[in-house]
């Protein structure tokens, strides 16, 4: 339609905020012919894009995959200050948030302790390893190898 003021929305919004002291922002949006969702979302815009902002983005996205994804807010903050790149763990945890970045801990691989001995097969060499004749001890193992594709089975028998 026809408007008296023939302005970009830019332009319109800078008018509403400048008059909303006065009148309603809901009686102005309607005035101008624009939704007031969009009035608020240029109100709450970032003014420019920040360079210390991004820097600081690059420097923990940097730390955070030397770390293959491990340190967290408290350690990249740390890291970047030791850098020279000034930053709090909250700053530091916005900034990962913003990157879709999180701490990941990688657990430590447990090895399972052969410590008690099986009720159904009872240990008759009892330690003793030293045998004076061939064929007196058989003993035997088995354990699985991962060979790049698959896992793998191998059964010893001594």
């Amino acid at each position: 339609g026809y408007r008296a003021l023939d302005v970009r929305l830019p332009e319109q919004f800078s008018i509403i905020g400048k008059l909303r002291a006065r009148y309603p922002v809901a009686t102005l949006c309607h005035v101008f012919g624009v939704h007031r969702s969009s009035y608020k979302y240029w109100k709450n815009r970032p003014e420019k894009p920040d360079g210390r902002r991004a820097v600081l983005r690059s420097q923990v996205l940097e730390l955070h995959g030397i770390s293959h994804g491990s340190a967290g807010a408290r350690s990249i903050a740390t890291m970047a200050t030791q850098r020279g790149y000034q930053m709090g763990r909250w700053l530091a945890g916005r900034l990962m948030k913003e990157l879709g970045l999180v701490s990941c801990q990688q657990p430590t691989h447990r090895y399972k302790r052969g410590g008690h001995e099986h009720v159904a097969i009872p240990n008759h060499l009892e330690r003793q390893f030293a045998v004076t004749e061939p064929n007196q001890v058989w003993c035997g193992d088995v354990t699985y190898i991962w060979t790049g594709k698959r896992w793998a089975y191998l059964a010893v028998v001594l």
